[in-house]
């Protein structure tokens, strides 16, 4: 067995790491059940013929990100798995090492892929059992965890499954009942037979396995396996006559394979972000009165709306607002000079790293009295200067909008506007459309 060169760096060590997962301590506590040692590797040397584009499915971008970011910090949120060994091809390793660094990823270690989807895993595998000049060495986990880098939505719960099942069976995997049915095709193109399909489930990911079994499964492995070969499960049961448990798994196991794929990915994690907004409502009474209209209006569409009855320079803390993350912000005016809060609010958002991972909605909203006052008229009067904001923001993952409501208070047109702009603020922070950012809507 020719020793492996293959291990590059464990990226980690090497970035100043501002948006990612902390590194577990020592004494952390283990996630139900799972009282043993688990590390993960993830697969993504692939060149994704399927895809039908240039670029490698695992980086092309969602949100502006790359696929395989989001399925790193599924993995990152299990802080019960220790080292996560990413495995690429040579040619990309320079990309995923600066993906690592900019989106703050923690315990990555990055392995040279090989050829084929089984070689990679194996050279993966071997990144815990021999040591490395260049790097710190990695420790043999009890249970390792093997998971596509293209199937970002896998939860922590389905990953602890696998691995407890892994630890009392040997080797475990999530399945998924049968879509189609499966049929067999004769030489000549005819139906030869087909298969019952209650009797059949499709394999998923995430599969996992006691480390000692799938490696020497590996090392078992014919060239026939490492060239043709995809089920790790298999690899288990046949070298090493290892059961395998089977883990019924949720819908949302799919795999990104296609290019319409990616946008069914990048639409279900719009629908992750629009789940929370915070209200900055100010402390006057119809700023107040209009923030508790929004939220009435909004509370239909959006799972939690948190209305702060305090100017951004009030008593709230704005640090304490941002702690826990959220990436949709209502700001509505509180005085006729309003682009010193905008600036506030969305420096703030920037400060805190909330914009690395995911584009954060900014939509301040003017209230227009139709008595010559407007909240906000400094950037109704010059609205140059709020695009030129908004174009500032934009690479850093800020979009920043503005909203003219119309009305006064009680009035049958505020309410008629407060409808039309809970509409409007729906569909900015689900679309999180750069092309409209910098512009001012009329409600």
């Amino acid at each position: 067995m020719e020793r492996n060169d293959n291990v590059l760096l464990s990226v980690t060590e090497q970035c100043d790491n501002v948006a990612g997962t902390a590194c577990p301590s020592e004494d952390a506590e283990h996630f139900e059940g799972v009282n043993f040692s688990v590390s993960a590797v993830l697969p993504a040397a692939g060149c994704g013929e399927r895809m039908g584009v240039p670029t490698p499915k695992q980086f092309c971008d969602i949100l502006t990100r790359p696929l395989i970011s989001y399925t790193m910090q599924a993995f990152e949120k299990a802080q019960w798995i220790k080292d996560i060994v990413v495995v690429v091809a040579r040619e990309n390793t320079d990309f995923m090492k600066s993906v690592v660094c900019k989106y703050g990823h923690q315990r990555i270690t990055l392995v040279e892929g090989g050829s084929t989807r089984h070689r990679s895993i194996f050279l993966g595998l071997k990144a815990f059992t021999e040591t490395q000049s260049c790097l710190p060495s990695l420790s043999k986990p009890k249970v390792v965890i093997i998971h596509d880098a293209v199937r970002p939505f896998v939860e922590e719960d389905l990953l602890s499954r696998v691995a407890i099942a892994a630890h009392k069976s040997g080797a475990a995997g999530a399945i998924r009942p049968l879509v189609s049915t499966v049929i067999a095709a004769s030489p000549s193109g005819f139906l030869d037979h087909s298969l019952e399909r209650a009797r059949y489930r499709a394999s998923e990911m995430p599969q996992a396995f006691l480390f000692d079994i799938i490696y020497e499964a590996y090392l078992c492995c014919s060239d026939s396996d490492f060239e043709y070969g995809t089920e790790c499960l298999h690899l288990a049961q046949q070298y090493c006559n290892s059961s395998a448990k089977l883990i019924e798994g949720p819908s949302d196991l799919w795999k990104v394979t296609y290019k319409r794929d990616l946008y069914a990915a990048e639409s279900l994690f719009k629908e992750m972000l629009t789940e929370q907004v915070w209200i900055f409502a100010g402390t006057g009474h119809h700023t107040s009165y209009l923030g508790n209209l929004l939220q009435d209006a909004m509370q239909a569409t959006v799972k939690t709306i948190k209305v702060v009855s305090t100017g951004i320079h009030g008593n709230l803390c704005l640090k304490d607002v941002l702690s826990v993350p959220c990436y949709n912000f209502v700001c509505i005016a509180t005085n006729s000079s309003s682009m010193q809060e905008v600036k506030w609010l969305t420096m703030s958002v920037v400060t805190a790293n909330i914009s690395t991972l995911y584009p954060v909605v900014v939509v301040t909203v003017h209230l227009d009295n139709n008595l010559g006052r407007t909240a906000g008229a400094d950037i109704k009067e010059d609205p140059g200067g709020f695009r030129h904001l908004a174009k500032e923001l934009k690479p850093k993952n800020v979009l920043l909008y503005g909203l003219l409501i119309q009305g006064l208070k009680g009035s049958a047109q505020m309410q008629e506007s407060v409808a039309e702009a809970s509409v409007i603020i729906n569909a900015l922070i689900k679309e999180r459309s750069p092309a409209l950012t910098g512009q001012l809507l009329v409600a």
